[in-house]
């Protein structure tokens, strides 16, 4: 990794969206992202974990825990097939080719209607996942065809199963088979990419493979960058919605305060409208309400109802942005 942007610290972020962890995680990375904004820099790395469905879908129970466990809005309902992920996963690297600052956007998308009972490796959902991230469908169809994202894709699968020394040391935190170790979903390099403050030293990268609790981000990241600032808490559940600029679920806006889920969702439901999914749902402002003007975000900003989150009636919007 380079440092010619001045950014202090690199991600390599490798994650699938149709990982049910991944998603429980999206708390951790908006908090982050919240904390230390434009300090960090993301790149975001297609893991593949299906390149082919199978007719059993073995997840209810393990769907309908982990929502119990994380708060996250996941539908354990039982779907027609297990799916294949790489379809999806292809449309995101596509995106981040040809469209690259709608791909956090496409990705995002991916992951809630996932969550909420689509399958990936359908058509019609891969095609309502660009619509809602401002994308034509066909445009996002023709890109996948490329054979540059096709190589793209496959370096991100290759670098997903090849993980570094220190990965490899926390075996417990891999995937895949005893002959082919991969990151499993999420994964974090974190690099040191600008030259270290005068007689301070710092770590050079630490590497955190699998689910974390956001105290081991923010530690990797102190160990590397000790001089970045840290952003206040916010100090209301509107604020948090107006910077994300996109539905939230209860347990990201709490993690981004850093508050408690039941004292947030009690604020949320004074402030702002609820399209429930699964075992809880996304929030979004009203679209009667002027929120104050939005912080910049690495991500889409757009008019977001509540029916948006997952009923696809979000509004594209220009200026977006950079990549996870």
């Amino acid at each position: 990794m380079s440092d010619q942007d001045g950014t202090p610290v690199r991600i390599r972020h490798f994650t699938d969206p149709g990982c049910p962890f991944a998603f429980s995680a999206e708390r951790q990375r908006l908090r982050l992202e919240w904390l230390y904004g434009d300090q960090l820099r993301w790149s975001t790395h297609m893991v593949v974990l299906r390149e082919e469905s199978s007719p059993e879908w073995p997840h209810a129970e393990g769907y309908k825990k982990l929502q119990a466990l994380y708060g996250m809005p996941i539908d354990w309902s039982p779907r027609a097939r297990q799916q294949a992920t790489v379809q999806a996963c292809r449309a995101v690297v596509a995106a981040r080719l040809h469209a690259p600052d709608a791909a956090a956007a496409l990705l995002r998308r991916l992951r809630v209607l996932c969550f909420a009972g689509g399958l990936l490796d359908d058509d019609a959902t891969l095609d309502r996942a660009a619509r809602e991230a401002g994308l034509d469908p066909a445009d996002v169809r023709d890109w996948a065809g490329d054979p540059e994202v096709e190589t793209a894709l496959r370096e991100d699968m290759r670098a997903a199963r090849s993980p570094s020394p220190a990965s490899r040391a926390q075996d417990y935190k891999l995937g895949g088979p005893a002959e082919e170790r991969r990151y499993t979903c999420p994964s974090y390099e974190l690099e040191r990419a600008a030259p270290p403050p005068p007689d301070w030293p710092t770590a050079g990268r630490v590497d955190l493979p699998g689910f974390r609790p956001i105290e081991a981000y923010e530690a990797a990241i102190a160990n590397l960058a000790p001089e970045l600032t840290r952003r206040p808490d916010p100090e209301r559940v509107e604020d948090v919605l107006a910077w994300a600029a996109m539905p939230l679920a209860t347990a990201e806006v709490a993690a981004v305060c850093d508050r408690d889920v039941a004292d947030v969702r009690v604020e949320l439901a004074h402030a702002a409208e609820f399209a429930p999914v699964g075992g809880d749902g996304y929030w979004a402002m009203p679209a009667r309400v002027q929120p104050a003007e939005p912080e910049p975000r690495f991500i889409a900003a757009r008019a977001a109802t509540p029916q948006a989150a997952v009923a696809g009636g979000a509004e594209p919007a220009s200026g977006r942005r950079g990549t996870r």
